[in-house]
């Protein structure tokens, strides 16, 4: 399958760099909004051995629609800016170009907008798309149910430099209908990222952690959602519908 990324910042270069990895995908171009590395190879950057172009493109200096019919790829992965989804978005439906969104966070204008974007392609949104912090959202969903009146907290830890509340712990919340008010943020040093949730019995407590230890975390997680995008029909799907299948199908060999 041919991949087109949107973004070359931190998370960019790490995701890229597991595409360029993959034995069943290829990265066929990036697009970033500097015109620095413009033409040059991101195998070459990253220096990585692959067959792949890779080629860096400019946002300033080529047309969205020229680059899907000139490159055309089955599916685009991005990790930039909340906007990005405007220059492309329509452009992408249009050529049957799935949509795979990691963007931390989404207004409601933007949540609208997958919406009507899904109605005629495949689009998928995540804020966190790790496939660890997924199981670990899961799993918090299913013990809620599980204790219903239990004391729920959640801890996230990120960079010092980040800004804001994660958008991860913010979809853990709301999964979990707890208030932005139980999330507590911690800023410090180079943390990539961590979330715990606690859960707070009588006499006990249950915690789930999951912790990022390096960028290409999102590289794996963004692969796992293309494998499992690849025959799904239009629609805006997000981690939790992809997750079922695989929760289910141990539930079942467990009971037989």
């Amino acid at each position: 399958m041919k991949i087109g990324l949107i973004g070359f910042g931190k998370a960019g270069k790490a995701v890229a760099n597991v595409i360029l990895q993959s034995p069943d995908f290829t990265l066929e171009w990036i697009l970033r909004n500097s015109t620095n590395m413009e033409n040059l190879s991101a195998k070459n950057f990253l220096e990585v051995e692959s067959s792949d172009a890779a080629e860096i493109f400019s946002l300033q200096n080529i047309e969205i629609t020229q680059l899907f019919d000139d490159r055309p790829v089955d599916i685009i992965i991005d990790f930039s800016t909340t906007e990005s989804i405007y220059l492309y978005g329509k452009a992408a439906s249009e050529r049957n170009i799935k949509i795979i969104s990691a963007i931390s966070h989404y207004g409601n204008q933007e949540k609208k907008f997958l919406q009507e974007l899904s109605q005629k392609n495949t689009v998928f949104w995540s804020p966190n798309i790790t496939l660890g912090v997924n199981y670990l959202l899961f799993a918090a969903s299913l013990l809620k149910n599980i204790a219903p009146d239990v004391d729920i907290e959640v801890v996230e830890e990120h960079f010092k430099a980040k800004a804001g509340i994660s958008g991860t712990a913010i979809k853990i919340a709301e999964t979990l209908d707890i208030e932005e008010t139980s999330i507590n943020s911690v800023r410090a040093g180079g943390i990539v990222g961590k979330h715990e949730v606690i859960f707070g019995f009588p006499y006990q407590t249950v915690r789930l952690v999951h912790e990022s230890i390096s960028r290409e975390a999102f590289g794996s997680g963004a692969l796992f959602v293309a494998r499992n995008l690849k025959n799904r029909s239009n629609g805006l799907y997000n981690f939790e519908d992809i997750l079922k299948p695989f929760f289910f199908n141990d539930s079942k060999m467990m009971l037989s």
